[in-house]
């Protein structure tokens, strides 16, 4: 299936051609019919010579109704541009094509109407040259919808146009904006709209709002179906949920980031072109405008950051990615003006604070040239989950360019993904960072990584880990900068209570004489974890191997002992044989019987 939705001023056939293109009355309501004025998004569809079934969204043309026209527009790949020829150009045909080149619209199809009515000719000229400075160049079609003259060269010419549109992604992520929604008896809640990519099917679990919902049933052009592949109009009958209004959007969980702050990269258009700016010279955006993306209308807040790029505060968070295209209109102009200002390209979508003097100007300089992809996405903000990438870009899986070796062949670690520009410049300020915790903690083995993860202000342990590089190792939670071992006053100091305890095994070293030798708590630590010490128990320092050799010492005595018994045969004092021997019980040499006895194992 095709969509095309129609555009052009108010009275210029719209309706009438498409009626006479497919025998279906696309105005719904009795009022619209009454007054002949299209007021609702109006269906209908029909099959081109091709065998293409090709569905019409009927827009109106009137001032008033121009939210309801963008609503129509928004989700679909191109447009038949309706202008009639007794009248021409008129002021609601300015504002729709304006609005189109807003939006990125670059499939239009041009039919001067009412042929039987005056000479084509010079409203095609007119319609043709605006058209074609705006959107490109189009093909162009004379009619009579009263008359069917032309109808069958028109049939031919949407086949054309509809055969040269981009084939969509049948594996996209959801979104399905809103345009209608209403109630079924028996059924319940029902909403339909354009898909414009990606596949829907009858129990799918899609979210509405963040919430999870569940399709219950689908149809499509009125036809039941089990699954629906855009781009295609959609009936979607929803399991258990309220009623939801226009502008809301049913979208694939986890594949859409929904944000109510993003930055974009403002392009005027139409009459505002060279005249509205983001904040220089000429006259700026006003600060409150309608921001319309599908068929959402939402209120917004603009702050320029520089240059093209504009913050938008969203009145409420919408589905979006990067790349997306927003239309901004100030709803609070004169009637008689376009209101259509400029379309707003989305560049970030989880935009970061802006305190700092200058951030603004220096974040929009990074943003301005960035285009909707992984890598620009990483270069903005350096270290991006997989999850929150997918969110931003959409897709996911091997295909997508998550996966691309342009991202550096994949996560740096874990589910983490690095602009690798920002992750050499990690590794290379964790060697500076490592090398000077060092020089400042010679005692120490390494840099603990809680440390190193701090000062590089990253947001994982696991990004530290796997920076490090050879000769730099990791080691009990810490990053080993040179081979283990002591500074040299430590170690001849060290070496000297060595020889002491050679001589006395068991008399350990009092505060004192510790202080003389040099070795405080931090010197003494540094030596027990180079293996040159044993801690038995605080402030209770001995010989490497002194536990096994004490068991082997008291071995010898009658079985059970006591802590008297065992003080005089290791020549010390209680102040160590106490914990020497509770170091035993917990090393597993000794046991104790009762109160006052242990026994060696």
């Amino acid at each position: 299936m095709y969509v095309v939705a129609t555009a052009g001023h108010v009275d210029h056939g719209k309706s009438t051609l498409v009626r006479a293109l497919t025998g279906m009355e696309p105005d719904r309501l009795e009022e619209e019919r009454r007054r002949g004025l299209t007021i609702e998004l109006g269906y209908a569809w029909t099959t081109l010579p091709s065998g293409r079934c090709l569905a019409f969204v009927d827009v109106p043309g009137h001032e008033r109704f121009l939210s309801t026209m963008l609503a129509g527009v928004g989700p679909v790949p191109a447009v038949l541009f309706v202008v009639a020829a007794d009248e021409g150009w008129m002021p609601q045909s300015e504002e729709h094509v304006v609005a189109l080149e807003a939006l990125g619209v670059r499939h239009c199809l041009l039919a001067v109407t009412r042929a039987d009515l005056a000479d084509p000719d010079p409203a095609l000229d007119q319609a043709r040259t605006r058209l074609t400075a705006g959107l490109g160049v189009v093909e162009a079609v004379v009619v009579s919808g009263l008359t069917g003259q032309g109808l069958d060269e028109l049939r031919a010419a949407l086949d054309r146009l509809v055969a040269a549109l981009p084939a969509p992604d049948p594996a996209a992520p959801v979104r399905l904006w809103i345009d209608r929604a209403f109630s079924v008896t028996g059924s319940g809640t029902v909403v339909t709209g354009t898909l414009p990519a990606g596949t829907i099917s009858v129990g799918d679990e899609l979210a509405l709002d963040g919430e999870p919902i569940r399709v219950r049933a689908l149809e499509s052009l009125k036809e039941p179906v089990s699954s629906v592949t855009g781009v295609a109009r959609v009936a979607v009958n929803l399991r258990g949920h309220g009623f939801p209004e226009r502008g809301r959007a049913l979208v694939t969980p986890g594949r859409w980031t929904w944000t109510d702050l993003v930055d974009v990269r403002i392009s005027p258009v139409g009459p505002e072109r060279g005249v509205v700016s983001a904040g220089g010279e000429e006259r700026r955006l006003p600060r409150r405008l309608t921001a319309h993306i599908g068929s959402a209308a939402v209120g917004c807040e603009v702050r320029p950051l520089g240059g093209i790029v504009v913050r938008l505060r969203l009145a409420r968070p919408l589905p979006l990615h990067l790349g997306d295209v927003l239309l901004l209109r100030d709803p609070g102009r004169d009637r008689a003006e376009v209101r259509v200002l400029a379309g707003a390209s989305v560049l970030d979508v989880r935009p970061p604070a802006l305190g700092r003097r200058g951030a603004a100007r220096a974040h929009a300089a990074r943003l301005e040239p960035a285009a909707p992809d992984a890598a620009s996405a990483l270069r903005v903000h350096r270290l991006l989950r997989a999850a929150d990438l997918t969110a931003m870009i959409g897709t996911s899986g091997p295909d997508s360019d998550v996966e691309a070796g342009d991202l550096g062949g994949g996560p740096v670690c874990g589910d983490w993904y690095a602009d690798p520009e920002y992750w050499a410049e990690l590794g290379e300020r964790l060697v500076d960072t490592a090398r000077r915790y060092a020089i400042e903690h010679p005692l120490e083995p390494g840099m603990p990584i809680e440390a190193a993860r701090h000062a590089l202000g990253l947001p994982d342990r696991q990004l530290v880990a796997a920076l490090v590089r050879v000769p730099f190792t990791l080691a009990e939670g810490r990053i080993v900068t040179r081979p283990a071992g002591l500074p040299e006053p430590v170690a001849r100091a060290v070496e000297r209570l060595r020889g002491e305890l050679a001589a006395h095994p068991f008399q350990a070293p009092e505060a004192g004489r510790l202080a003389e030798l040099g070795l405080g708590s931090r010197e003494v630590a540094a030596a027990v974890r180079a293996g040159r010490l044993l801690r038995v128990a605080e402030g209770i320092v001995l010989l490497p191997g002194a536990d096994v050799r004490a068991a082997e010492l008291l071995r010898r005595l009658p079985q059970p002992f006591t802590v008297s018994q065992a003080r005089r045969a290791l020549d010390t004092s209680r102040r160590v044989a106490v914990p020497l021997l509770e170091h035993l019980d917990r090393s597993g040499l000794t046991q104790r019987v009762d109160e006052v006895h242990r026994r060696c194992l």
